[in-house]
C-alpha cells in the first residue's frame, strides 16, 4: 500500500512539474544548465514594467490562464494603457516565447527599446517581430507586415503562423548585431545591424529617418499593446 501510495504522489508531482512548465512557471534542468532564465513567472508582472510608467499608474496588462495579456476592459475602468517592457536590458541573447492573437488583432516584440524619455513609443527604437492576424488585420495585407516578419524591413518566405486563436512559438536570437528570426520552427528574417544591407533596409522603410531607430545594441524587450486581445505566454531568455 505505502508503495502504491508513493507511486501515485511521485506521478502527481512529475505532472504537476510539468504542467508548471508548460505554463511558463519553471524551467528544466536541461533549460537551466543552458543558462535559460524565466522572463515570465507565470503569474505576475515581477520584472516587466510599463514603458515610460508614471508613478502610481496602474497597467491594463494582467496574468490571464497564465499569460500576459492586455485586458482592453481593464482600460475603460481607469488602467493605463501602453507597451510592456523588462526590467533588465539585454544585448546578445536567444528569446523565445509563444504567443496567440484574437480575431483581427495586432501586436509585435521590440528589442533593443531605449527608455530615454526624448522616445515616445517602443518602436522609436525598438525593431519588432510582427505578431497579427495575417487574414483579418488590414495591416496583414501589407508587405513586410505579417506574423514573424522584422516589421517593415524583411518579408518572410511565406507564412509560417497557425490559425487564429492557436499558439505560436517564437525565437529571436540576436548576437553581435546579427539578427534571426523564427516562427513554429521556420526562419522568417535574417541581417546584421550596422551594416550596408542593414541600411539599404532602413532605407527601403518607414524608419529611414527615425533618428534612434535601431541604434542601440543594448535595450529592452516590450510586448505591444496596439489595442487588441493578444497573449504571451512561456516567455524565456538566455544571454549569449
Amino acid at each position: 500500500m505505502k508503495r502504491i501510495v508513493f507511486s501515485a504522489m511521485a506521478a502527481c508531482i512529475m505532472i504537476s512539474s510539468c504542467a508548471v512548465a508548460q505554463n511558463g512557471a519553471g524551467l528544466s534542468k536541461k533549460e537551466k544548465k543552458e543558462g535559460w532564465q524565466l522572463l515570465f513567472d507565470g503569474k505576475t508582472l515581477s520584472g516587466w514594467h510599463q514603458f515610460h510608467a508614471k508613478e502610481g499608474s496602474t497597467p491594463a496588462w494582467t496574468v490571464q490562464d497564465g499569460a500576459l495579456f492586455p485586458d482592453t476592459d481593464a482600460k475603460k475602468n481607469g488602467a493605463s494603457g501602453g507597451d510592456l517592457v523588462t526590467d533588465a536590458d539585454y544585448e546578445n541573447f536567444e528569446l523565445v516565447y509563444d504567443w496567440k492573437i484574437a480575431p483581427n488583432g495586432n501586436s509585435g516584440v521590440m528589442f533593443g527599446v531605449n527608455e530615454d524619455k526624448k522616445y515616445g513609443a517602443t518602436y522609436s527604437t525598438g525593431p519588432e517581430m510582427q505578431v497579427i492576424d495575417d487574414a483579418g488585420h488590414p495591416d496583414g495585407k501589407n508587405k513586410k507586415h505579417n506574423s514573424g516578419e522584422l516589421y517593415d524591413m524583411i518579408a518572410a518566405p511565406k507564412f509560417y503562423a497557425k490559425p487564429v486563436g492557436e499558439w505560436n512559438t517564437a525565437r529571436i536570437v540576436k548576437k553581435d548585431g546579427k539578427i534571426q528570426l523564427f516562427l513554429n520552427g521556420n526562419k522568417t528574417a535574417e541581417t546584421t545591424m550596422g551594416t550596408p544591407e542593414w541600411q539599404e533596409l532602413l532605407n527601403n522603410s518607414k524608419f529611414k529617418t527615425w533618428k534612434g531607430f535601431g541604434e542601440y545594441a543594448k535595450g529592452k524587450i516590450a510586448l505591444q499593446d496596439h489595442g487588441d486581445k493578444v497573449w504571451y505566454k512561456n516567455l524565456k531568455i538566455r544571454v549569449l
